[in-house]
């Protein structure tokens, strides 16, 4: 066996697979996962390459390797506890898209095995998939194979669900009695160290359908995944993967900080390799984009990063000390050439690291001493859960994510309420939402003592300084993650709200920050000021951030305000000169426009409408923007708001020989920029005011598309032509109409059938006719019409009917005059009837109904009604 250093084993791999086999090799893709909203984290080596797998995307070559970077926290509780748990880890892997298959991905494992990196081949076993006949024949037929070291396993089959599939085959290595548990059955697939996975190989072969079935896929693909830690451990003859050089460096390094000799304290053990994994895989985290937060992958990092401090401290570290183990993680990687960014980026990543560190450790003695008080509280008192709302005070006062909390617990053998913390959080959120929906978040404090003299506009702005930054109606100096604030830039290109277009939404990025920008706002000096969220990291006044405004929700906005303007100026011309402005409401999805006009718009004017404004887009006139006076302008014909105030130089946009407005808005270029307009709604909203709503650019086209959609299923429905779907819609509806009649008619003969059938079965108790039965109908409406036909054909006398409609009983009791006179009362027998179904009701006299939950009781009731007729006529 060679002995290779992680940086050499990596290397080896990729070099093996791409110079000898002709695989492309690919770099590792970020964590950050591109375009896939199914993960948080890239979790696997196959991951990245997902599109290639399912055919949405072409691959660059057949034949790809790579060393992906990994982060997993499912079982972080895990980590330092066993030999091979990681939160971060590596995943070497050869990958064919419809190239090669079994045949060559076996033995090109073998090979790199036994003669790259010389493992012996006696300690090498194989498991595969009891069905897998094809893969059993390569491995036997592999030169030196022990031909006895094949175990057959059902669970080697890769599904998840209906889709790509197949067998796979794993490789283990055998390291030795020493290693093992000691029973006599330990073999392959026992959880004891003895048989180390070390290669997993996929054979994606079937396509799963949706009845489990299974179809040969036409093109068969391999994915491979051998964990580079693991490999490293056999070939340095490590008993863990923290002491391989990948991570035991970093252990040196939190051992000396900490003055804890590793290998002497077994639970020490575990806070020094907590602390060396974390570390790595918080550097590679941020060296990757991501920062701390409390959502999503910022959340992750921060739980990594805040587990591994409160290690720290259980080793006795009570100082900062995490930005040396970034050293230690970058001095492992210097030379890893997938790596260099995390050396370029050495300084940034101490800094975001050390910034957190600040700041949990502002809190996290308190948090401690809260929660020991908290957990002897509880043991004195013999419970075993934490209150959720004393867990929720930790996470939002002292930082500590849940997780951190609960992991503290079960160590004392206690547990988190976390129905309790989910439901205060719940209510943290809706205090915030409520605090959003009346601004009070980013109330403007006073800005007096901020000089805003010389803030600008400007639409090609890209990055910006910040100058005042205010939460809860404050200045303040700095924000952190899940701060919502007002933030003033000194030049911006954002467009601020105002006549009646929303304002421009977009992204702040600073050094050590991502804010998330939800609208801009103008104060009445005309100081734009941004509406932020910290997603991530930091902001702070001074600080320059890089400025990104959403391009697609900003021309979707200038689309609707220009086709705001021609929309006015085609019902000038449609409606009447009587039509002025009322109000308006622009925003990316829609436009929204109130004008005068003392009755509704007709369809036809609407249609007149809308194909004036599409006659004037498909014009591609430009659009004309100049400033003047304001005499000037009304000389020249603009339209201005009645209700407005202008300054001495006012805006005005032109759409030459169509519209001119005096507007501030953001506008296109180019009226054809706009696409398509499509009046969606007409409306009232006051007297003598009326309200068009229309939509342009995409979402036009979508609602198009919608419809036209729409269409074609009416027409496949119908199997007519699309053209022809009016008039068979008109034909189905006469025949359906004609239909009802009939169906009306033979209902009316099935019911009088159904109460003849009744009336033939009446019986004379105590001088009156009775009828009593169990309907067939479909609800109590019907129960009483079938009670009145049979009275009606009885002329005298009483009818008890009952039904059952969805596990339920309905009872109605129908009395002629002539039998109430004789002492006969409906509500009192139904009341009767219904106490045998379970239930109750009542009435007069001549009517009366109830109802029940025993529909298994129906005929019982029907003979208590009986005896409650005889019972009242004889009295």
């Amino acid at each position: 066996m060679k002995y290779m250093s992680g940086n050499e084993l990596r290397e080896a791999y990729l070099k093996f697979f791409s110079e000898k086999k002709g695989h492309l090799r690919l770099p590792s893709f970020s964590l950050i996962p591109k375009d896939d909203p199914t993960l948080l984290l890239i979790g696997a080596g196959m991951a990245p390459l997902k599109p290639f797998f399912t055919g949405k995307m072409k691959p660059p070559r057949t034949r790809v390797t790579t060393s992906q970077r990994c982060v997993r926290t499912g079982d972080i509780e895990n980590v330092g506890r066993t030999a091979r748990h990681q939160t971060f880890f590596e995943m070497l892997g050869n990958f064919s898209f419809g190239d090669y298959f079994k045949g060559e991905a076996i033995p090109w494992a073998w090979e790199f095995l036994t003669q790259v990196i010389e493992l012996p081949k006696d300690k090498l076993w194989v498991t595969v998939y009891p069905d897998d006949n094809e893969a059993i024949e390569i491995w036997k037929s592999q030169p030196g194979f022990p031909q006895d070291h094949i175990v057959k396993m059902d669970d080697n089959f890769w599904e998840i669900g209906p889709g790509p599939c197949g067998p796979d085959s794993e490789i283990y290595i055998d390291l030795g009695e020493e290693r093992g548990c000691g029973k006599p059955t330990c073999a392959v697939g026992c959880d004891c160290d003895r048989y180390l996975e070390i290669w997993n190989l996929v054979f994606t072969q079937y396509d799963r359908q949706e009845d489990g079935s299974y179809k040969d896929l036409a093109h068969k693909n391999i994915d491979t995944g051998c964990g580079l830690e693991r490999l490293a451990s056999v070939v340095q003859g490590k008993k863990t993967n923290f002491e391989t050089d990948l991570l035991y460096p970093i252990i040196e390094y939190a051992s000396k900080v900490s003055g804890v000799k590793y290998g002497e304290d077994e639970k020490k053990d575990v806070s020094l390799k907590v602390i060396a994994d974390h570390a790595r895989s918080m550097a590679i985290m941020i060296m990757d984009g991501i920062l701390p937060s409390n959502e999503g992958r910022g959340y992750v990092l921060r739980r990594i990063l805040r587990r591994a401090i409160r290690h720290g401290r259980m080793l006795g570290i009570q100082g900062k000390f995490l930005e040396g183990a970034v050293d230690a993680v970058v001095d492992i990687y210097r030379d890893a050439s997938d790596f260099q960014e995390l050396v370029n980026k050495q300084d940034y990543i101490k800094k975001v690291i050390s910034i957190e560190e600040d700041r949990f450790a502002a809190t996290l003695n308190q948090g401690i001493e809260l929660l020991d008080g908290e957990i002897d509280a509880l043991k004195k008192a013999g419970k075993k859960a934490l209150d959720g709302k004393v867990g929720f005070r930790l996470y939002d006062t002292f930082g500590f994510p849940w997780e951190l909390t609960e992991e503290i617990l079960h160590e004392q053998g206690l547990d988190l309420d976390k129905d309790g913390f989910d439901q205060a959080m719940e209510e943290q959120r809706a205090r915030a939402r409520k605090a959003r929906a009346a601004n009070t978040r980013v109330a403007v404090p006073d800005l007096s003592g901020i000089d805003v003299s010389k803030l600008k506009v400007d639409p090609a702005a890209a990055e910006g300084k910040v100058v005042a930054i205010w939460k809860d109606g404050k200045l303040v100096d700095a924000l952190h993650d899940g701060d919502e604030a007002g933030i003033i830039l000194d030049v911006t290109p954002f467009y601020a709200e105002g006549g009646g277009q929303v304002g421009d939404e977009g992204e702040l990025d600073s050094a050590f920050g991502h804010i998330q920008v939800s609208n801009a706002k103008k104060l009445p000096d005309g100081t734009v000021y941004h509406i932020g969220y910290v997603a991530e990291g930091q902001l702070k006044v001074g600080e320059t951030v890089k400025i990104h405004v959403d391009p697609v929700k900003h021309l979707a906005s200038a689309r609707n305000h220009t086709a705001t303007h021609l929309l006015q100026a085609a019902l000038k011309r449609v409606v009447g000169d009587q039509v002025n402005q009322a109000g308006s409401l622009v925003t990316p999805e829609r436009l929204r426009f109130d004008f005068t006009n003392f009755e509704p718009v007709t369809e036809q004017q609407l249609a007149d409408v809308e194909e004036l404004v599409n006659k004037e887009i498909l014009t591609g006139a430009d659009v004309e923007i100049s400033h003047m006076s304001l005499d000037e302008a009304k000389k020249a014909g603009a339209m201005a708001l009645f209700s407005e105030k202008y300054g001495d130089v006012v805006r005005v946009v032109k759409v030459p020989g169509f519209s001119m407005e005096l507007c501030a808005g953001s506008h296109v270029k180019n009226v054809g920029q706009i696409g398509m307009f499509k009046i969606v709604g007409e409306s009232g909203v006051a007297s003598g005011v009326r309200r068009i709503e229309a939509i342009t650019g995409q979402a036009a086209l979508d609602y198009a598309n919608e419809k036209m959609a729409e269409v074609k299923a009416a027409a496949s429905a119908l199997k007519v032509e699309e053209k022809e779907v009016p008039a068979a819609v008109d034909k189905l509806l006469a025949a359906n109409k004609e239909m009802e009649k009939q169906l009306a008619a033979v209902a009316a003969m099935r019911e009088e059938a159904e109460a003849m059938k009744f009336a033939g079965g009446v019986k004379e108790v105590a001088g009156a006719k009775v009828v009593t039965g169990v309907a067939k109908v479909s609800d109590m409406d019907a129960l009483r019409h079938e009670a009145d036909r049979i009275l009606e054909q009885l002329g005298s006398g009483v009818v008890v009917l009952g039904c059952t409609v969805d596990g339920k009983v309905s009872l109605v009791a129908k009395v002629s005059k002539d039998t109430v006179a004789k002492g006969a009362h409906a509500g009192k027998i139904v009341k009767a009837a219904a106490a045998v179904v379970g239930g109750g009701g009542g009435g007069r006299p001549e009517m009366a109904q109830a109802g029940g939950k025993k529909p298994e009781a129906l005929a019982d009731a029907m003979k208590k009604a009986v005896e409650t007729i005889e019972s009242q006529l004889n009295a």
